[in-house]
């Protein structure tokens, strides 16, 4: 790309995956996050750390200025309120990234990192400080920001290789696992994909023998872009 792409959150177990492999094509990335520790512990030389926190929005003006593209995979604390609750950083801090994106007069991608069941609000997960309406309410931001982007929700994440056949859907109606090292090539390919822009899907890993590289433009060519309805209302 012609400028630097952000990954915030990068100091993550995905997000480091996502850092890699842009490198790997020559991009020049910059890492957001807020443990120095951590970056210089697990992130390549190569990638430009950033101190920063999205609940803090000055800190993040600087990083994403000039970007091309943003990849956000912010972990959520899961306390009720304050400052390590979901809303801070799956609401809030996607809010005060979209502010300082659109302050800076840019057009960058905007892949966001969600989950399944954001739209169920019975489901265990929203009992800790709400996850999942927080989780919906940061997409709805990025989808009414007026942003080119892609909303990734991933299924239940493992730590293993990628196996098996990965299944893209949308509707949250399913379950299923899937491997982060297939969240962070979601990342990465719909950045390069004109057919993953403005959608919403969810990922599963079919249980089975590697499938191979998945093939990435005909999983996204396969999705229904997002209609105005896609934006549901979910903290009433």
């Amino acid at each position: 790309m012609d400028s630097s792409i952000a990954v915030i959150g990068g100091t993550g177990r995905v997000g480091r995956l996502v850092a890699r492999q842009l490198l790997a094509r020559d991009e020049s990335v910059r890492v957001i996050g807020r443990s120095t520790q951590r970056a210089r512990r697990h992130n390549p030389p190569q990638a430009q750390f950033f101190a920063a926190d999205v609940r803090s929005p000055a800190t993040v003006r600087t990083p994403l200025h000039g970007c091309s593209a943003v990849v956000y995979i912010v972990e959520p604390g899961t306390d009720d309120a304050g400052p390590d609750s979901p809303e801070t950083t799956l609401h809030t801090g996607v809010r005060h990234v979209l502010d300082a994106l659109l302050a800076a007069s840019g057009n960058p991608h905007f892949v966001l990192v969600s989950q399944r069941h954001v739209t169920r609000r019975d489901h265990p997960m929203n009992a800790y400080g709400r996850m999942l309406d927080w989780r919906l309410a940061g997409e709805n931001a990025v989808r009414s920001s007026g942003l080119p982007y892609t909303v990734i929700r991933p299924g239940w994440l493992t730590d293993e290789p990628g196996h098996g056949h990965l299944h893209l859907e949308q509707g949250d109606v399913g379950d299923g696992r899937v491997a982060r090292p297939h969240v962070a090539d979601a990342c990465v390919e719909s950045l390069y994909s004109p057919a993953a822009r403005g959608v919403t899907f969810e990922m599963r890993s079919e249980v089975g023998p590697g499938a191979g590289s998945p093939p990435w433009d005909e999983l996204f060519t396969g999705l229904r872009a997002d209609t105005p309805t896609a934006a549901r209302a979910a903290l009433a």
